[in-house]
Protein backbone atom coordinates (compact mmCIF):
# COMPACT_ATOMS: atom_id res chain seq x y z
CA UNK A 1 0.00 0.00 0.00
CA UNK A 2 1.32 3.70 -0.88
CA UNK A 3 2.57 5.45 2.09
CA UNK A 4 2.79 2.24 4.66
CA UNK A 5 -0.49 2.58 5.40
CA UNK A 6 -2.44 0.06 7.12
CA UNK A 7 -5.58 -2.01 6.09
CA UNK A 8 -6.94 -2.31 9.75
CA UNK A 9 -9.95 -0.58 10.51
CA UNK A 10 -9.88 2.16 12.42
CA UNK A 11 -13.02 3.63 14.73
CA UNK A 12 -11.57 7.19 14.65
CA UNK A 13 -10.16 9.51 11.80
CA UNK A 14 -6.37 8.86 13.29
CA UNK A 15 -4.75 5.93 14.66
CA UNK A 16 -1.28 5.38 15.65
CA UNK A 17 0.45 2.80 13.36
CA UNK A 18 2.58 0.20 14.70
CA UNK A 19 5.97 1.28 16.09
CA UNK A 20 9.27 -0.06 14.18
CA UNK A 21 13.25 0.01 15.79
CA UNK A 22 15.73 2.13 14.80
CA UNK A 23 19.47 2.31 16.19
CA UNK A 24 18.07 -0.07 18.91
CA UNK A 25 15.15 1.96 20.36
CA UNK A 26 11.49 1.64 19.64
CA UNK A 27 10.25 5.53 17.66
CA UNK A 28 6.37 5.77 16.78
CA UNK A 29 5.28 5.69 13.19
CA UNK A 30 2.93 8.66 12.20
CA UNK A 31 -1.18 8.01 12.09
CA UNK A 32 -2.62 6.86 9.36
CA UNK A 33 -5.86 8.79 8.69
CA UNK A 34 -9.30 7.66 7.54
CA UNK A 35 -9.57 10.39 4.84
CA UNK A 36 -13.67 10.47 4.96
CA UNK A 37 -13.84 10.26 8.39
CA UNK A 38 -11.48 12.83 8.54
CA UNK A 39 -13.41 14.79 6.55
CA UNK A 40 -17.00 13.95 9.04
CA UNK A 41 -14.86 14.85 12.08
CA UNK A 42 -13.82 18.28 10.82
CA UNK A 43 -16.28 20.94 10.56
CA UNK A 44 -16.61 21.91 6.68
CA UNK A 45 -14.25 24.12 5.77
CA UNK A 46 -13.42 27.50 3.64
CA UNK A 47 -11.56 25.36 1.24
CA UNK A 48 -14.17 23.08 1.08
CA UNK A 49 -16.40 26.33 0.57
CA UNK A 50 -13.99 27.52 -2.54
CA UNK A 51 -14.52 23.71 -4.06
CA UNK A 52 -18.41 23.84 -3.71
CA UNK A 53 -18.67 27.29 -5.08
CA UNK A 54 -16.01 26.82 -8.35
CA UNK A 55 -18.51 23.29 -8.90
CA UNK A 56 -21.94 25.36 -8.26
CA UNK A 57 -21.24 28.10 -11.02
CA UNK A 58 -20.02 25.07 -13.42
CA UNK A 59 -24.03 23.44 -13.26
CA UNK A 60 -25.13 27.38 -12.80
CA UNK A 61 -23.75 27.84 -16.65
CA UNK A 62 -24.58 24.15 -17.78
CA UNK A 63 -28.86 24.78 -16.73
CA UNK A 64 -27.86 28.71 -18.23
CA UNK A 65 -26.39 27.03 -21.80
CA UNK A 66 -28.77 24.33 -21.56
CA UNK A 67 -32.01 26.11 -21.32
CA UNK A 68 -30.73 29.44 -23.76
CA UNK A 69 -31.24 27.53 -26.63
CA UNK A 70 -35.13 26.74 -25.36
CA UNK A 71 -35.55 30.96 -24.88
CA UNK A 72 -34.22 31.99 -28.20
CA UNK A 73 -36.07 29.67 -30.05
CA UNK A 74 -39.33 32.44 -30.71
CA UNK A 75 -36.43 34.37 -31.94
CA UNK A 76 -35.07 32.09 -34.29
CA UNK A 77 -38.32 31.39 -35.85
CA UNK A 78 -38.86 34.87 -36.94
CA UNK A 79 -35.17 35.32 -38.18
CA UNK A 80 -34.60 32.27 -39.93
CA UNK A 81 -38.25 32.00 -40.99
CA UNK A 82 -38.53 28.08 -40.23
CA UNK A 83 -41.09 26.32 -38.87
CA UNK A 84 -41.45 24.84 -35.58
CA UNK A 85 -41.05 21.14 -36.55
CA UNK A 86 -37.73 22.12 -38.10
CA UNK A 87 -36.10 23.34 -34.96
CA UNK A 88 -36.20 20.13 -32.96
CA UNK A 89 -32.70 19.13 -34.15
CA UNK A 90 -31.40 22.50 -33.33
CA UNK A 91 -33.08 21.87 -29.39
CA UNK A 92 -31.47 18.38 -29.24
CA UNK A 93 -28.08 18.55 -30.84
CA UNK A 94 -26.87 20.07 -27.58
CA UNK A 95 -28.62 16.99 -25.60
CA UNK A 96 -26.78 14.63 -27.80
CA UNK A 97 -23.49 16.20 -27.14
CA UNK A 98 -24.04 16.03 -23.49
CA UNK A 99 -25.26 12.54 -23.56
CA UNK A 100 -22.18 11.05 -25.15
CA UNK A 101 -20.01 13.95 -23.05
CA UNK A 102 -21.28 12.28 -19.96
CA UNK A 103 -20.44 8.88 -21.30
CA UNK A 104 -17.20 9.17 -22.61
CA UNK A 105 -15.73 11.84 -19.82
CA UNK A 106 -17.21 8.92 -17.12
CA UNK A 107 -14.63 6.47 -17.83
CA UNK A 108 -11.96 8.75 -17.76
CA UNK A 109 -12.47 10.61 -15.04
CA UNK A 110 -12.16 7.55 -13.09
CA UNK A 111 -8.70 6.87 -14.87
CA UNK A 112 -7.27 10.52 -15.53
CA UNK A 113 -9.07 12.17 -12.28
CA UNK A 114 -11.55 14.54 -11.92
CA UNK A 115 -9.95 18.18 -11.71
CA UNK A 116 -8.27 17.62 -15.52
CA UNK A 117 -11.53 16.74 -16.96
CA UNK A 118 -13.44 19.60 -15.28
CA UNK A 119 -11.20 22.17 -16.44
CA UNK A 120 -11.25 20.60 -20.16
CA UNK A 121 -14.91 20.12 -20.35
CA UNK A 122 -15.34 23.64 -19.62
CA UNK A 123 -13.49 25.47 -21.77
CA UNK A 124 -15.02 23.25 -24.11
CA UNK A 125 -18.69 24.47 -23.51
CA UNK A 126 -17.56 28.27 -23.28
CA UNK A 127 -15.82 27.96 -26.79
CA UNK A 128 -18.64 25.97 -28.04
CA UNK A 129 -21.63 28.14 -26.54
CA UNK A 130 -19.55 31.45 -27.61
CA UNK A 131 -19.30 30.18 -31.28
CA UNK A 132 -23.18 29.28 -31.39
CA UNK A 133 -23.44 33.40 -31.36
CA UNK A 134 -21.72 33.48 -34.62
CA UNK A 135 -24.03 30.92 -36.52
CA UNK A 136 -25.52 31.92 -39.87
CA UNK A 137 -27.57 28.67 -40.43
CA UNK A 138 -29.48 25.92 -38.43
CA UNK A 139 -27.20 23.87 -39.77
CA UNK A 140 -24.11 25.44 -38.57
CA UNK A 141 -25.82 26.41 -35.08
CA UNK A 142 -27.04 22.55 -34.91
CA UNK A 143 -23.21 21.60 -35.13
CA UNK A 144 -21.82 24.18 -32.30
CA UNK A 145 -24.66 23.27 -30.30
CA UNK A 146 -23.37 19.86 -30.39
CA UNK A 147 -19.87 20.51 -29.72
CA UNK A 148 -21.29 22.57 -26.54
CA UNK A 149 -22.98 19.81 -25.36
CA UNK A 150 -20.53 17.75 -25.66
CA UNK A 151 -18.24 19.94 -23.20
CA UNK A 152 -21.56 20.20 -20.61
CA UNK A 153 -21.81 16.14 -21.00
CA UNK A 154 -18.68 16.35 -19.05
CA UNK A 155 -18.36 18.69 -16.70
CA UNK A 156 -21.85 18.43 -14.84
CA UNK A 157 -21.21 14.82 -13.66
CA UNK A 158 -17.47 15.39 -12.61
CA UNK A 159 -18.96 18.17 -11.04
CA UNK A 160 -21.30 16.30 -8.96
CA UNK A 161 -18.20 13.36 -8.08
CA UNK A 162 -15.83 15.80 -7.05
CA UNK A 163 -18.00 17.76 -4.78
CA UNK A 164 -19.41 14.07 -3.62
CA UNK A 165 -15.88 13.35 -2.79
CA UNK A 166 -15.04 16.15 -0.68
CA UNK A 167 -18.76 16.04 1.64
CA UNK A 168 -19.53 14.55 5.27
CA UNK A 169 -21.01 11.51 5.31
CA UNK A 170 -24.22 12.94 6.90
CA UNK A 171 -24.47 16.04 4.84
CA UNK A 172 -23.94 14.57 1.07
CA UNK A 173 -27.28 14.80 -0.08
CA UNK A 174 -27.60 17.80 1.10
CA UNK A 175 -24.68 20.06 -0.06
CA UNK A 176 -25.18 17.87 -3.57
CA UNK A 177 -28.68 19.00 -3.74
CA UNK A 178 -27.55 22.45 -3.11
CA UNK A 179 -25.10 22.45 -5.93
CA UNK A 180 -27.10 21.14 -8.30
CA UNK A 181 -29.62 23.65 -7.59
CA UNK A 182 -27.23 25.84 -9.72
CA UNK A 183 -28.84 24.05 -12.21
CA UNK A 184 -32.50 24.99 -12.63
CA UNK A 185 -31.59 28.57 -11.40
CA UNK A 186 -29.22 28.94 -14.24
CA UNK A 187 -31.86 27.83 -16.54
CA UNK A 188 -34.20 30.64 -14.98
CA UNK A 189 -31.46 33.24 -14.82
CA UNK A 190 -31.40 32.55 -18.79
CA UNK A 191 -34.98 32.88 -19.30
CA UNK A 192 -34.82 36.21 -17.44
CA UNK A 193 -31.67 37.51 -19.18
CA UNK A 194 -33.11 36.34 -22.33
CA UNK A 195 -36.55 38.28 -21.92
CA UNK A 196 -34.52 41.33 -20.94
CA UNK A 197 -31.87 41.28 -23.68
CA UNK A 198 -32.91 39.51 -26.29
CA UNK A 199 -35.79 42.98 -27.21
CA UNK A 200 -32.07 45.40 -26.32
CA UNK A 201 -29.34 42.98 -28.10
CA UNK A 202 -30.94 40.02 -30.09
CA UNK A 203 -30.79 36.43 -29.32
CA UNK A 204 -26.69 36.05 -30.39
CA UNK A 205 -26.22 38.00 -26.95
CA UNK A 206 -27.24 35.53 -24.54
CA UNK A 207 -25.48 33.08 -26.43
CA UNK A 208 -21.95 35.46 -26.17
CA UNK A 209 -22.88 35.65 -22.57
CA UNK A 210 -22.82 32.11 -21.78
CA UNK A 211 -19.87 31.52 -23.72
CA UNK A 212 -17.53 34.36 -22.40
CA UNK A 213 -18.28 33.25 -18.81
CA UNK A 214 -17.04 29.98 -18.59
CA UNK A 215 -13.68 30.45 -20.23
CA UNK A 216 -13.23 33.22 -17.39
CA UNK A 217 -14.52 30.55 -14.92
CA UNK A 218 -11.67 27.54 -16.72
CA UNK A 219 -8.63 29.80 -15.47
CA UNK A 220 -9.83 30.34 -11.76
CA UNK A 221 -10.28 26.48 -11.76
CA UNK A 222 -6.70 25.55 -13.44
CA UNK A 223 -5.46 27.84 -10.77
CA UNK A 224 -7.27 27.10 -7.52
CA UNK A 225 -9.40 23.80 -7.99
CA UNK A 226 -7.40 20.31 -6.12
CA UNK A 227 -8.31 16.86 -6.91
CA UNK A 228 -10.51 14.76 -5.36
CA UNK A 229 -8.87 13.68 -2.35
CA UNK A 230 -10.64 9.64 -2.41
CA UNK A 231 -9.55 10.19 -5.76
CA UNK A 232 -5.91 10.47 -4.89
CA UNK A 233 -5.82 7.69 -2.36
CA UNK A 234 -7.38 5.41 -4.34
CA UNK A 235 -4.84 5.48 -6.38
CA UNK A 236 -2.32 5.67 -4.92
CA UNK A 237 -0.94 9.41 -5.28
CA UNK A 238 1.85 10.75 -3.44
CA UNK A 239 1.42 10.67 0.30
CA UNK A 240 2.63 14.85 0.21
CA UNK A 241 -0.32 15.35 -2.16
CA UNK A 242 -2.94 13.60 -0.28
CA UNK A 243 -1.50 15.36 3.03
CA UNK A 244 -1.33 18.83 1.75
CA UNK A 245 -5.00 18.66 0.37
CA UNK A 246 -6.19 17.40 3.76
CA UNK A 247 -4.05 20.52 5.70
CA UNK A 248 -6.09 22.81 3.73
CA UNK A 249 -9.47 21.44 5.54
CA UNK A 250 -7.67 21.28 8.91
CA UNK A 251 -3.70 21.48 9.87
CA UNK A 252 -4.17 18.21 11.83
CA UNK A 253 -3.36 16.35 8.66
CA UNK A 254 0.14 17.25 8.71
CA UNK A 255 0.83 15.24 11.18
CA UNK A 256 -0.70 12.02 8.81
CA UNK A 257 1.89 9.17 7.53
CA UNK A 258 -0.15 7.11 5.68
CA UNK A 259 -3.84 7.92 4.19
CA UNK A 260 -6.88 4.89 3.75
CA UNK A 261 -10.54 4.88 3.40
CA UNK A 262 -13.26 2.92 3.54
CA UNK A 263 -16.51 2.39 1.10
CA UNK A 264 -19.47 2.16 2.04
CA UNK A 265 -20.75 0.33 -1.20
CA UNK A 266 -20.50 -3.18 -1.57
CA UNK A 267 -16.93 -4.18 -2.98
CA UNK A 268 -15.49 -4.46 -6.18
CA UNK A 269 -13.03 -6.50 -6.68
CA UNK A 270 -10.10 -4.31 -7.40
CA UNK A 271 -12.18 -3.43 -10.73
CA UNK A 272 -13.10 -0.10 -11.72
CA UNK A 273 -14.99 2.77 -14.03
CA UNK A 274 -18.00 0.68 -16.12
CA UNK A 275 -16.61 -2.71 -15.11
CA UNK A 276 -18.62 -1.73 -11.34
CA UNK A 277 -21.60 0.14 -13.16
CA UNK A 278 -22.41 -2.85 -14.87
CA UNK A 279 -21.28 -5.58 -12.58
CA UNK A 280 -23.70 -8.12 -10.58
CA UNK A 281 -24.19 -5.98 -7.42
CA UNK A 282 -24.81 -2.84 -9.17
CA UNK A 283 -26.10 -3.31 -12.56
CA UNK A 284 -30.36 -3.44 -10.95
CA UNK A 285 -29.60 -0.16 -9.32
CA UNK A 286 -27.99 0.72 -12.08
CA UNK A 287 -30.57 0.65 -14.45
CA UNK A 288 -33.10 1.93 -12.50
CA UNK A 289 -31.32 5.10 -12.01
CA UNK A 290 -31.03 5.58 -15.70
CA UNK A 291 -34.48 5.25 -16.45
CA UNK A 292 -35.23 7.89 -13.74
CA UNK A 293 -32.72 10.51 -14.89
CA UNK A 294 -34.05 9.56 -18.37
CA UNK A 295 -38.13 10.15 -17.75
CA UNK A 296 -37.20 13.09 -15.44
CA UNK A 297 -35.54 14.65 -18.51
CA UNK A 298 -38.53 13.95 -21.17
CA UNK A 299 -40.25 15.95 -18.38
CA UNK A 300 -37.43 18.58 -18.14
CA UNK A 301 -36.73 19.50 -21.64
CA UNK A 302 -40.77 18.82 -23.28
CA UNK A 303 -41.71 21.68 -20.73
CA UNK A 304 -37.92 24.04 -21.21
CA UNK A 305 -38.02 23.96 -24.80
CA UNK A 306 -41.31 24.28 -25.83
CA UNK A 307 -43.09 26.21 -22.91
CA UNK A 308 -42.46 29.78 -24.43
CA UNK A 309 -44.04 28.58 -27.55
CA UNK A 310 -46.77 26.41 -26.48
CA UNK A 311 -47.82 29.38 -23.67
CA UNK A 312 -47.54 31.59 -26.89
CA UNK A 313 -49.83 29.87 -28.60
CA UNK A 314 -52.55 29.82 -26.04
CA UNK A 315 -52.99 33.39 -26.06
CA UNK A 316 -49.98 34.75 -24.03
CA UNK A 317 -47.68 37.52 -25.33
CA UNK A 318 -44.18 36.11 -25.97
CA UNK A 319 -42.79 38.23 -23.24
CA UNK A 320 -45.31 36.39 -20.71
CA UNK A 321 -45.01 33.55 -21.93
CA UNK A 322 -40.91 33.63 -21.45
CA UNK A 323 -41.45 34.81 -18.14
CA UNK A 324 -43.93 31.92 -16.99
CA UNK A 325 -42.10 29.94 -18.73
CA UNK A 326 -38.59 30.51 -16.43
CA UNK A 327 -40.61 29.64 -13.59
CA UNK A 328 -40.27 26.31 -14.22
CA UNK A 329 -36.72 25.83 -13.72
CA UNK A 330 -36.83 28.59 -10.54
CA UNK A 331 -38.60 25.71 -8.39
CA UNK A 332 -35.53 23.84 -7.82
CA UNK A 333 -34.66 25.39 -4.71
CA UNK A 334 -36.76 22.69 -3.37
CA UNK A 335 -34.02 20.30 -3.87
CA UNK A 336 -31.76 22.02 -0.67
CA UNK A 337 -35.01 20.65 1.62
CA UNK A 338 -35.78 17.23 -0.67
CA UNK A 339 -31.30 16.95 0.22
CA UNK A 340 -31.82 17.30 4.13
CA UNK A 341 -34.26 14.67 3.67
CA UNK A 342 -32.30 11.97 2.03
CA UNK A 343 -29.88 12.46 4.44
CA UNK A 344 -32.09 11.72 7.37
CA UNK A 345 -34.72 9.08 5.90
CA UNK A 346 -34.50 6.30 3.07
CA UNK A 347 -33.35 8.78 0.04
CA UNK A 348 -35.19 6.31 -2.82
CA UNK A 349 -38.43 6.73 -1.28
CA UNK A 350 -38.15 10.07 -0.68
CA UNK A 351 -37.06 11.10 -4.32
CA UNK A 352 -40.06 8.69 -5.49
CA UNK A 353 -42.64 10.70 -3.66
CA UNK A 354 -41.45 13.66 -5.67
CA UNK A 355 -41.38 12.13 -8.92
CA UNK A 356 -45.07 10.94 -8.34
CA UNK A 357 -46.33 14.40 -6.29
CA UNK A 358 -44.68 16.22 -9.94
CA UNK A 359 -46.79 13.75 -12.51
CA UNK A 360 -49.36 15.29 -10.70
CA UNK A 361 -48.69 18.45 -10.83
CA UNK A 362 -47.30 18.67 -14.85
CA UNK A 363 -50.70 17.09 -15.46
CA UNK A 364 -51.95 20.03 -13.82
CA UNK A 365 -50.45 22.55 -15.91
CA UNK A 366 -52.24 21.25 -18.83
CA UNK A 367 -55.80 22.33 -17.10
CA UNK A 368 -54.85 25.80 -16.48
CA UNK A 369 -54.84 27.41 -19.71
CA UNK A 370 -57.18 30.28 -19.53
CA UNK A 371 -55.87 31.15 -15.72
CA UNK A 372 -53.03 33.62 -15.57
CA UNK A 373 -53.11 33.56 -12.01
CA UNK A 374 -53.11 29.52 -11.75
CA UNK A 375 -50.97 28.66 -14.27
CA UNK A 376 -48.24 30.89 -12.82
CA UNK A 377 -48.79 28.73 -9.70
CA UNK A 378 -48.85 25.39 -11.12
CA UNK A 379 -45.69 25.87 -13.06
CA UNK A 380 -43.77 26.95 -10.57
CA UNK A 381 -44.93 24.31 -8.23
CA UNK A 382 -44.30 21.68 -10.92
CA UNK A 383 -41.07 22.98 -11.08
CA UNK A 384 -40.06 22.98 -7.50
CA UNK A 385 -41.05 19.10 -7.43
CA UNK A 386 -39.56 18.22 -10.72
CA UNK A 387 -36.28 19.75 -10.39
CA UNK A 388 -36.25 19.17 -6.74
CA UNK A 389 -36.76 14.80 -7.70
CA UNK A 390 -34.19 15.15 -11.00
CA UNK A 391 -31.68 17.56 -8.99
CA UNK A 392 -31.62 14.54 -6.23
CA UNK A 393 -30.59 12.10 -8.31
CA UNK A 394 -26.82 12.78 -8.93
CA UNK A 395 -26.94 12.95 -4.88
CA UNK A 396 -28.88 8.88 -4.84
CA UNK A 397 -26.29 8.29 -7.68
CA UNK A 398 -23.18 9.38 -5.99
CA UNK A 399 -23.71 7.67 -2.95
CA UNK A 400 -24.64 4.25 -4.60
CA UNK A 401 -21.80 3.95 -6.19
CA UNK A 402 -17.80 3.14 -4.96
CA UNK A 403 -15.09 6.21 -5.80
CA UNK A 404 -13.22 3.39 -7.82
CA UNK A 405 -16.51 3.88 -10.06
CA UNK A 406 -18.14 7.25 -9.02
CA UNK A 407 -17.31 8.81 -11.55
CA UNK A 408 -18.56 6.55 -14.20
CA UNK A 409 -21.89 5.87 -12.23
CA UNK A 410 -22.61 9.55 -12.04
CA UNK A 411 -21.73 10.10 -15.32
CA UNK A 412 -23.16 7.78 -16.69
CA UNK A 413 -26.34 8.33 -15.38
CA UNK A 414 -26.77 11.98 -16.67
CA UNK A 415 -25.58 10.25 -19.50
CA UNK A 416 -28.16 7.77 -20.56
CA UNK A 417 -30.68 9.67 -19.33
CA UNK A 418 -29.74 12.70 -21.64
CA UNK A 419 -31.71 10.90 -24.00
CA UNK A 420 -34.75 11.86 -21.83
CA UNK A 421 -34.30 14.99 -23.23
CA UNK A 422 -34.13 14.54 -26.82
CA UNK A 423 -36.76 12.37 -26.76
CA UNK A 424 -38.36 14.82 -24.63
CA UNK A 425 -37.68 17.34 -27.56
CA UNK A 426 -39.07 15.42 -30.26
CA UNK A 427 -42.08 14.23 -28.12
CA UNK A 428 -43.93 17.53 -27.99
CA UNK A 429 -42.64 17.85 -31.52
CA UNK A 430 -44.73 14.76 -32.76
CA UNK A 431 -47.76 15.72 -30.53
CA UNK A 432 -48.19 19.31 -31.89
CA UNK A 433 -47.77 17.63 -35.55
CA UNK A 434 -50.52 15.33 -34.15
CA UNK A 435 -52.84 18.23 -33.04
CA UNK A 436 -52.96 17.39 -29.36
CA UNK A 437 -54.39 19.84 -27.37
CA UNK A 438 -52.84 21.92 -24.77
CA UNK A 439 -53.66 19.90 -21.66
CA UNK A 440 -52.90 16.86 -23.79
CA UNK A 441 -49.64 17.18 -24.35
CA UNK A 442 -48.68 17.96 -20.82
CA UNK A 443 -50.92 14.83 -19.31
CA UNK A 444 -48.60 12.83 -22.00
CA UNK A 445 -45.39 14.54 -20.75
CA UNK A 446 -46.77 13.74 -17.01
CA UNK A 447 -46.79 10.05 -17.22
CA UNK A 448 -42.92 10.23 -17.63
CA UNK A 449 -42.83 11.37 -13.57
CA UNK A 450 -44.96 8.17 -12.82
CA UNK A 451 -42.16 5.85 -14.41
CA UNK A 452 -39.48 7.54 -12.28
CA UNK A 453 -41.13 6.71 -9.33
CA UNK A 454 -41.54 3.26 -9.81
CA UNK A 455 -38.14 2.66 -10.74
CA UNK A 456 -36.95 4.27 -7.89
CA UNK A 457 -38.97 2.14 -5.84
CA UNK A 458 -37.75 -0.88 -7.61
CA UNK A 459 -33.98 0.43 -6.96
CA UNK A 460 -35.10 0.41 -3.62
CA UNK A 461 -36.51 -2.73 -3.34
CA UNK A 462 -33.22 -4.72 -4.94
CA UNK A 463 -30.81 -2.61 -3.28
CA UNK A 464 -32.14 -1.63 0.58
CA UNK A 465 -30.70 1.92 1.40
CA UNK A 466 -30.90 3.68 4.62
CA UNK A 467 -29.71 6.88 4.91
CA UNK A 468 -26.40 6.53 6.20
CA UNK A 469 -24.56 3.22 6.00
CA UNK A 470 -22.25 1.97 9.15
CA UNK A 471 -19.07 3.12 8.16
CA UNK A 472 -17.61 0.66 10.83
CA UNK A 473 -19.04 -2.51 8.30
CA UNK A 474 -17.41 -1.16 5.28
CA UNK A 475 -14.76 -2.13 3.23
CA UNK A 476 -11.07 -1.03 4.21
CA UNK A 477 -9.19 1.21 1.35
CA UNK A 478 -5.68 1.59 1.85
CA UNK A 479 -3.18 4.05 -0.03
Amino acid sequence: MHGGATKRHASRGFHRAATQPKNGKEVSRSPAVNVQRFINEHPFSGFQWLIFAMCFVIVLLDGFDTASIGFIAPSLITEWNISKPELAPVLSAALFGLAFGALLAGPLSDRLGRRVLLVISVVIFGIGCFSSAFSVSLVQLTVLRFVTGLGLGAAMPNAVTMMSEYCPDGWRATLINLMFCGFPLGAALGGFLAAWMIPQFGWRSVLLLGGSTPLVLSVLLMITLPESVRYMVAKGHPVEKIRATLSRIARSAANAGSFFMTEQAPATGGKGGIWVVLSRSYIVGSIMLWVAYFMGLVIFYASINWMPILFKEAGLSPQRATLISALFPLGGVGAVVCGVLMDRFNPNQVVAACFALTAISVYGIGQAVGNIGWLVFIVFAAGVLMNTAQSSLPALAAAFYPTQGRGTGVAWMLGVGRFGGIAGSFLVAELTRRHFTFGGIFAVVAVAGVISCIALLAKQAVHPQSAISDVEKTEPLGH
